[in-house]
């Protein structure tokens, strides 16, 4: 029996990427009405205040500053190393766990509160079993 599944388009890499058709990919995190804590991923009830049903969808912005960082040197087969895993904090709120690319992963050359960006990229070349490839995000330093 032949496969009739076709590629159709890249794929997020995790549910709170966005890829709007026709649009520009984006990071979608959920603010809380009641304390306005912002958390990436659907949820019922806020995690700060403990309110029900207060949270609503909020577009992140793709600006932020370095707020943390860890040079890894060794990982599972098949992913290079070194390569800097980020926690970054988003202009607008937002923290958001990813890889920092674009930049020698040399403490030298990183600093705390560094201003980044998130691009939006192939995920490594990996594609599920109909051919489509997968999006996702990184940070780099911010131009300029």
């Amino acid at each position: 029996m032949a496969d009739d599944t076709q590629a159709s388009g890249p794929l997020p890499v995790v549910d709170f990427l966005k890829l709007p058709e026709g649009g520009d990919p984006y990071l979608e995190g959920h603010v809380c009405s009641s304390c306005s804590a912002i958390f990436l991923g659907a949820r019922r009830h806020c995690s700060k205040c403990g309110a029900r049903d207060s949270l609503a969808p909020k577009r992140l912005e793709n600006r932020g500053t370095l707020y943390v960082y860890s040079i890894v040197h060794r990982s599972f087969p098949g992913i290079e190393t070194p390569y800097i895993s980020a926690i970054v904090d988003l202009e607008g709120g937002g923290t958001v766990k990813g890889n920092l690319i674009g930049i020698d992963p040399d403490p030298e050359k990183l600093t705390m509160g560094m201003p980044v960006e998130v691009v939006y990229k192939d995920a490594l070349g990996r594609k599920d079993k109909e051919g489509n490839s997968y999006i996702s995000y990184f940070f780099q330093p911010a131009a300029g």
